[in-house]
């Protein structure tokens, strides 16, 4: 290769001689050869320790849109406020596109950034402060980083609201005062903020500023109705009128049900002080439970934020501004004997800052029993036995949390309500009703309990607590059928010595045969304390070793009958350990085929609703036979199987095992015509071959669809329990479908649901007369009241667990009538059918 010269001109105008050298000229000697190597190793090592340096050090300090969501454990984010009391507020502030904002904005962060450079402590973990708005006042919205190393986070608790504060106060007005254009600041605030919450308004893509108008406006989450994208940082700030606040309804809401990760977050402001938030949701919601959020001024941000990797489709919202609500607005005084009131914007979140009170004002004769038909003042680390932020308060006494049943009485005509918000997080509030009632015959062939609340007169002295302040179950006088405790409450006689403690006291299970240093089994014999969870079954029945939850028992491969069995042939000593969450299995079997005994869409726990909520109940079926409309229930366990009852089927009439003559709806709520419906033809019914008509044992059945269901919102399978799986005596759990209202009645138009008590198997028994096998349980009430009807045959018996699951206890089958007293329904105990529904179905 010949040789080749060029000149090239340095910075300074002098020529720089670049030369390529031909083979000759290019050989070096052996010792240039090693020099030129090590030069060569040298600066590769220098080169990459000053990457390593730029990497941990110098790139963690840049600024940028990409910076922002590379976000370590050692990241502290303090967002809040300031005040400039000598600039005037122009609308192109509002624009962080503005050539006002920009130059405000820089001017404000320099003094942000010198102020915090300036500290000796914060200067060294310092990385940016950032404007993200501004409004009338003129108020400033910020952010400041810090990045703590990996290696220093023992300092952590150092970064504190009030150290930031501290720093700012002291040093930002002699910073601010230092400017071309003197900045007067006050009223300076920090909290410490979630880093995914703090985005820079003028390089995020994912950034609006919206005006709200007296007519409604849409918007929309990216990507929607498709998805929104992986690791989304979002925010729209909304602003409105003075004198006005914001409204924000949720059109469509389908966020992935994961709070920590994937969520939508409110604010009163246009950073995400905690101090101003409104509420932050997740999930799904049904037409029917909208999301209603409103301000308590005239400004509100509105952040997403996606870290799941698991997209759903976003949300539709629509927004406009509303009157502001003071204390002069709400409440007032209610004279009428009866009426109705409710939390500012109901059904909307109620606003922040608010206090109101109603007075109720009825005839001198009479009491008022006050009733909330809805009741929701849910807010993060608040003690609802305290009350210290938003209540409810009557007669002296402050309500807040959840509450499914809360009635009350006044001592005399008159009842004050107050209901009071604090300036951070809402929720949906509370909604009343009110009625003047005669104190001689408070509650007119009904029982009065203590709070007013009115129930049956068979529910009295039952056994079971219904009032909800367990007046019903004071001062009682136990029949012959009732054991008497010694805190003077009536339990059932069976459940004397049934290993639970009933009556609270524990003297139902005094006396009971079996020593202090003893413990009972399940099937009432007695075995030394020592002997549980010890990896041996001393129990005849092995409950000895049914929940024992030390790693070292577990260990111990022990199977019984309340034992989970792995794939493996491991065996879990832990109850219900199934689709709890946890993986208990070393293989995970125990968490396999989980898909199912979720609701997706969140509702509202209403006081008192019998009508079923659009997909509150989404593996809920309604069969219908030939042209007779509705006729049986069931309920869904795949795209291609459903569960029912075999009495459906097998009758005296041969028609009614014939496939064609089914059709199955699922995703149905009215027995008239909707949307979102799917029906399915019956390609096969299995009934269990040993079923008897006679006594309706193994009253099961199995329906293979002819076309897979689409799982959607309302429609999705029920979880089927394991074998092993305990549904205790006492426990809630919910009966559904479209049965007679009442005995003899008609049936339902709208699906209705039930809450049962699952019932001891030794009462079942007895109030069965014997006609229980081990294929059955018995839940309802033996007062009677509330039961499963005719026509909810074959429909599900479903129990919530605490990992939010919902598993199929039983299947609606048989009973004396309907809700008759000592007569509760008798369901299909599916724990003992379930190897033969795996066998026949492969669910």
């Amino acid at each position: 290769m010949s040789s080749v010269a060029f000149q090239n001109k340095d910075q300074n105008g002098r020529h720089e001689n670049v030369t390529f050298l031909d083979n000759k000229r290019k050989k070096p000697s052996h010792t240039k050869k090693r020099l030129v190597i090590g030069l060569i190793v040298m600066l590769a090592f220098l080169a990459a320790a000053g990457v390593l340096v730029w990497f941990f050090t110098i790139k963690p300090y840049t600024s940028g849109t990409l910076l922002e969501r590379k976000k370590g454990p050692g990241t502290r984010v303090f967002t809040g406020h300031l005040r400039l009391a000598n600039v005037n507020y122009s609308e192109q502030l509002e624009d962080p596109n503005s050539q006002q904002f920009a130059d405000l904005a820089d001017n404000l962060q320099e003094v942000l950034h010198n102020t915090f450079e300036n500290d000796v402590f914060l200067s060294k973990y310092y990385n940016q402060s950032v404007v993200s708005g501004f409004s009338e006042g003129v108020l400033v919205y910020y952010w400041s980083r810090f990045d703590i190393p990996v290696t220093e986070l023992e300092i952590i608790s150092q970064f504190t609201d009030e150290r930031i504060i501290s720093v700012l106060r002291g040093s930002i007005r002699a910073e601010g005062n230092q400017r071309t254009r003197e900045l007067f600041i006050t009223d300076i605030t920090a909290l410490r903020a979630d880093p995914r919450l703090v985005i820079n308004p003028r390089t995020e893509d994912c950034f609006s500023h919206l005006e709200a108008v007296s007519t409604p406006q849409t918007f929309t989450s990216p990507g929607f109705p498709k998805k929104y994208p992986a690791h989304a940082r979002c925010q729209w700030q909304i602003r409105a009128p003075k004198r006005a606040t914001i409204l924000v309804k949720f059109l469509v809401f389908n966020v992935l049900d994961d709070c920590s990760n994937d969520f939508v977050s409110f604010y009163d402001s246009l950073s995400p002080e905690e101090s101003k938030a409104i509420t932050e949701k997740c999930g799904q919601r049904p037409p029917s439970n909208p999301l209603e959020v409103v301000s308590s001024s005239n400004l509100m941000s509105i952040n997403l934020v996606s870290d799941s990797g698991r997209e759903k489709p976003g949300f539709s919202a629509m927004y406009m501004f509303v009157p502001l609500i003071t204390a002069n607005q709400c409440g007032g005084r209610l004279t009428n004997k009866s009426g109705s009131f409710h939390s500012p914007h109901y059904p909307s979140f109620y606003p922040n800052s608010v206090d109101c009170k109603w007075t109720i004002e009825v005839p001198a004769n009479m009491k008022i029993q006050l009733r909330f038909t809805m009741f929701r003042m849910k807010e993060p680390k608040v003690d609802v036995k305290v009350c210290h932020k938003d209540y409810v308060e009557v007669l002296g006494t402050k309500y807040c949390g959840e509450k499914s049943l809360l009635a009350l009485s006044s001592q005399n005509n008159t009842l004050e309500v107050t209901f009071h918000s604090d300036e951070s997080y809402t929720d949906k509030g509370f909604r009343a009703t009110y009625v003047a009632y005669d104190p001689v015959n408070p509650c007119p062939n009904q029982f009065a309990c203590a709070s007013g609340f009115c129930i049956a007169k068979q529910l009295h002295c039952d056994g079971w607590n219904d009032c909800g302040d367990r007046s019903d179950e004071e001062q009682c006088k136990c029949d012959h059928e009732q054991f008497s405790c010694a805190n003077g409450r009536c339990k059932p006689l069976y459940w004397v010595c049934d290993s639970v403690n009933d009556c609270g006291d524990g003297s139902d299970e005094k006396d009971c045969g079996c020593e202090e240093s003893e413990w009972r089994c399940s099937d009432g014999m007695c075995i030394l304390k020592t002997l549980m969870c010890d990896g041996k079954k001393d129990c005849l029945d092995g409950s000895d070793e049914s929940n024992c939850i030390t790693e070292s028992s577990r260990r111990i491969n022990v199977c019984t009958d309340y034992t989970f069995k792995c794939k493996s042939g491991e065996c879990v000593h832990k109850i219900n350990a199934e689709c709890d969450l946890t993986n208990d299995c070393s293989d995970g079997s125990d968490e396999e085929g989980c898909m199912c005994g979720t609701r997706p869409y969140k509702h509202n726990r209403i006081v008192g609703g019998q009508n079923a909520d659009i997909g509150e109940w989404p593996w809920q079926v309604s069969l219908h036979f030939m042209t007779n409309g509705h006729v049986c229930g069931a309920s869904i366990l795949s795209k291609t199987w459903l569960l029912s009852a075999a009495h459906c089927f097998q009758t005296t009439s041969p028609e009614n095992l014939i496939p064609d003559n089914w059709r199955a709806y699922s995703g149905l709520r009215t027995q008239y015509s909707e949307e979102n419906v799917q029906m399915r033809n019956i390609k096969r019914i299995i009934t269990h071959p040993e079923y008897n008509d006679m006594t309706n044992d193994y009253d099961i059945a199995l329906l293979e669809l002819n076309e897979p269901l689409l799982f959607t919102n309302t429609i999705y399978p029920i979880c089927l329990p394991d074998s092993t799986h305990v549904f205790p005596a006492g426990l809630s759990c919910w009966v559904t479908g479209w049965g007679m209202l009442r005995e003899g009645g008609n049936t339902a138009p709208i699906l209705q649901k039930a809450e049962v008590k699952v019932i001891n198997d030794t009462i079942c028994d007895t109030v069965t007369e014997g006609q229980v096998t081990s294929r059955m349980l018995c839940s309802g009430f033996l007062a009677g009241g509330v039961d499963a009807c005719q026509g909810d045959s074959g429909g599900p018996l479903v129990c919530r667990e605490e990992s939010g699951k919902w598993f199929q206890a039983g299947i609606v089958s048989w009973g004396e009538g309907c809700a008759r007293r000592n007569k509760p329904g008798v369901y299909t105990r599916v724990t003992k059918l379930r190897d033969w529904i795996r066998e026949e179905s492969g669910v």
